[in-house]
């Protein structure tokens, strides 16, 4: 059901109008980043290029925070959530590093216009 939910970060639908605004609605995130991956992400700064692990921690994120989304707003009743915002924030100390994510929005009921 929540893989029905619409997600946007426009402030509207194209094609649908928004009939209920429920409530803001937001997921958090927090994924520990291993220490190899931090060693040889340094190594690829000094050097230059892409870290691929680096994106790859990146898009695993985005993908599991849009999804707590999705749920957190079909719970509600929604079946859209506007104007989604990503926060990304570095959490690192002590020798360990998190990668945290907020993604919020408002959670609605749309029609097809």
């Amino acid at each position: 059901m929540s893989q029905q939910v619409i997600l946007t970060t426009s402030s509207h639908l194209e094609g649908y109008r928004v009939t209920d605004h429920i409530d803001i609605v937001s997921s958090e995130c927090v994924f520990g980043m291993n220490v190899l991956k931090d060693m040889f992400a340094g190594f690829r700064d000094f050097f230059g290029g892409r870290n691929k692990s680096s994106q790859n921690a990146l898009r695993d994120a985005r993908v599991a925070c849009l999804d707590e989304l999705r749920a957190e707003a079909a719970q509600m009743g929604a079946n859209a959530v506007i104007g989604i915002d990503l926060d990304y924030s570095e959490i690192s100390g002590g020798g360990k590093s998190m990668l945290f994510l907020v993604a919020t929005g408002t959670a609605v009921k749309v029609t097809k216009a």
